[in-house]
């Protein structure tokens, strides 16, 4: 289906200003001093952490839970209004990966594990499926966010076989006593625009409800003139709404569901061909709807109940060439679970059940449905007043992969200002035919899969903190081991097999961590180290992973001022990369990506202005992105080691109204 020309953004503008409107109060009130602001604010923080089920306070979580609170967010957001990608990748030890050149699908890829080991949820939900396609982190607008936490390394204790690698939970907004709204218009220099509104507020009764809507459109570009678009061009639609209900009692209850319509267009430009002299377009159409709820029901001298559910159905129309695919996954989730409290004891336990299927028209060979049944539970237990240990287990019944049993345990201790945690756990995951190569050639190469066993995990890590005053500062050591990892072998000119390798692969790897705040003042700086390595060919002993630098740092400065604006500048480096199925280069180059974000704040508009890569890095401008012949798994292009889409200045505008000025 071809790309229309333009998106009516006057219906969605007009929605969203009505609805601001109405939710608007009849006067503004007077805002109290910037720095009383600031400082209300860190008083008033306390960070609670969802995804580990035991509802703690990150300072006193044993498993290691990074969080990024809503003002990072906001920076994100204004940077990237349309994906989530920005926000997760610059988390150290996180690794946006861009897995099709030609739709510009990505993945996120936690400690140089592939992102398909990565498990993303909403509010605990799988709502993106069971295992989240590639162009699913680009279709998730951070608007309504209000935290995103990651969990790191194995954690199929925790969620089951799409965990290996680790956790990427977002949580959404939750409506305060006063209607808010927002909204926020931008554009780039890339021919891009973006439109997304946000209304939410009580409805009595201790009921609440938000509603998130986006519009965004990408045009489609040639950077380098050879016929091969660098820029994909797509349209998307989003809506999502939300209810929410809080009892006196501490009951709760959370409904939310979501529609998502994308058409994206990439591949060869029309009246242009790759080096076989055809036209090879790259289309994919996406419809998806999802459904989810979360309740608790404290019961008195027994604990609280909880139980969560969630469905999700997505249709893919594919195009390859003269290929199209249609296709269709599908996930079901339900979770029972009792928590409670004994003492310095705090205990969880429960039954999940999950179902993955997927449905292709085209071919049907491929098609699969995994049944998998489960019980866990974990125990956290306060030894002293500082130290804390964790331990958690889950057994999964796999329908295809058999019994699967996952642990992990975890130790917090603080001495003083310090904070020590060690956590080890162990993890499986189901294949399936989408490795990377297949979500971005599709399956038309690829042979049955047969004779597969479950990968399976092993991670460690060891970290040591330090807060005081402005200061604060990590040391982060992990380590993970993945065995009979698959991989796409060759075995004909235009055919490839899924397999296990016989060998495993490791990464080895530290984050160092250093950041600095004084109001108005936050500097923060990163460093990564990885070494990562996997079999290589038969006879030719280990290789260093493709795709995983060695060394990756960050240095972040914001200056900000509520209800003023702010000033950020950020500097990213990347180290060498190796390659492979590359004719140009076996190594990439390193690069700096370098950035300024402003924001001035006008009552309740604030204007803001990005400049993204400003060095212009731009991997087409050292090698071409299409290969002189086609791939057998049927790719045309390299795999990305850098920005294809060189600089990119964005600025728009953000109105908000009703809630606190």
């Amino acid at each position: 289906m071809r790309l229309k020309t333009q998106i009516a953004y006057a219906p969605f503008l007009t929605a969203a200003l009505f609805a601001c409107s109405l939710a608007a109060p009849a006067q503004a009130q007077e805002s109290p001093p910037p720095e009383e602001e600031a400082e209300h604010e860190e008083e008033a923080e306390e960070i609670i952490v969802q995804g580990t089920r035991t509802r703690r306070r990150i300072q006193d979580e044993p498993i290691r839970v990074e969080v990024i609170v809503r003002e990072e967010i906001e920076e994100k957001l204004l940077m990237r209004p349309g994906n989530i990608a920005m926000l997760v990748n610059e988390t150290p030890g996180i690794r946006v990966q861009v897995t099709s050149p030609a739709l510009g699908a990505a993945n996120i890829r936690v400690q140089g594990l592939e992102g398909r080991y990565t498990q993303l949820l909403a509010d605990g939900l799988p709502l993106y499926g069971g295992q989240t396609s590639s162009l699913g982190l680009l279709q998730i607008p951070p608007t309504d966010l209000g935290q995103v936490e990651v969990i790191k390394g194995a954690a199929s204790a925790l969620y089951g076989p799409s965990a290996l690698g680790g956790v990427i939970n977002l949580v959404s907004r939750r409506p305060t006593d006063t209607f808010e709204a927002e909204a926020l218009l931008n554009a780039t220099t890339r021919d891009g625009q973006d439109l997304t509104a946000y209304v939410s507020g009580p409805l009595g009764g201790g009921w609440g409800a938000s509603l998130t809507g986006g519009a965004h459109r990408q045009g489609r570009d040639d950077l380098d003139g050879d016929g091969w678009i660098d820029i994909p061009g797509y349209e998307r639609f989003t809506a999502r709404p939300r209810l929410f209900w809080e009892g006196a009692s501490g009951a709760s209850l959370f409904v939310t569901a979501g529609a998502l319509s994308e058409e994206r267009a990439g591949g060869t430009l029309p009246g242009r061909a790759t080096p076989d002299g055809r036209p090879f377009p790259q289309l994919q159409d996406t419809e998806r709807f999802d459904a989810g709820l979360v309740a608790e029901l404290p019961l008195e001298g027994l604990g609280t109940l909880g139980f969560r559910a969630s469905g999700m159905t997505q249709g893919h129309r594919h195009v390859f060439g003269d290929v199209v695919e249609d296709d269709r996954h599908d996930t079901l989730f339900a979770e029972g679970s009792i928590r409670g409290q004994s003492g310095e004891t705090s205990w969880v336990g429960g039954v999940a059940f999950q179902r993955d299927s997927f449905r292709s028209e085209t071919f049907q060979a491929f098609d699969y449905s995994y049944e998998v049944p489960g019980l866990f539970a974990q125990v956290e237990h306060d030894v002293l007043p500082d130290l804390t240990l964790a331990a958690s287990g889950r057994i999964d019944f796999h329908s295809e992969y058999g019994t699967q049993f996952s642990p992990r345990v975890s130790g917090l201790w603080r001495p003083g200002p310090w904070t020590v945690r060690a956590s080890y756990g162990r993890g499986f995951y189901a294949p399936t035919p989408f490795v990377e190569e297949i979500e971005d050639a599709g399956l038309s190469r690829l042979e049955p899969l047969r004779d597969l066993r479950a990968e399976t995990a092993e991670s460690a890590s060891l970290d040591i903190g330090y807060a005081r005053g402005p200061i604060e500062t990590s040391l982060t050591l992990f380590s993970s081991i993945i065995e009979r990892a698959t991989r796409l072998v060759p075995t004909a000119a235009d055919r490839v097999r899924l397999v296990n390798l016989a060998g495993d692969t490791r990464v080895q790897g530290s984050e160092l961590l250093l950041r600095y705040r004084r109001a108005p003042f936050t500097v923060t700086g990163s460093y990564v180290y990885m070494n990562a390595s996997e079999p290589g060919e038969v006879g030719s002993g280990r290789r260093r992973t493709p795709l995983v630098p060695r060394h990756t740092a960050g240095l972040v400065a914001v200056w900000e001022r509520h209800g003023r604006g702010r000033i950020g500048v950020e500097a990213y480096y990347t180290g060498k990369q190796p390659l492979e199925d590359n004719p140009y280069r076996t190594e990439s180059r390193p690069y700096l990506h370098v950035g300024i974000l402003g924001e001035i704040a006008l009552g309740r508009v604030r204007l803001f202005a990005n400049a993204e890569n400003i060095l212009g890095v731009r991997q087409t401008r050292y090698d071409p992105l299409l290969l002189p012949q086609r791939l057998p798994d049927g790719r045309w292009t390299v795999d990305v080691w850098a920005p294809t889409e060189g600089f990119i200045l964005n600025a728009g505008v953000r109105l908000r109204f009703g809630g606190e000025h």
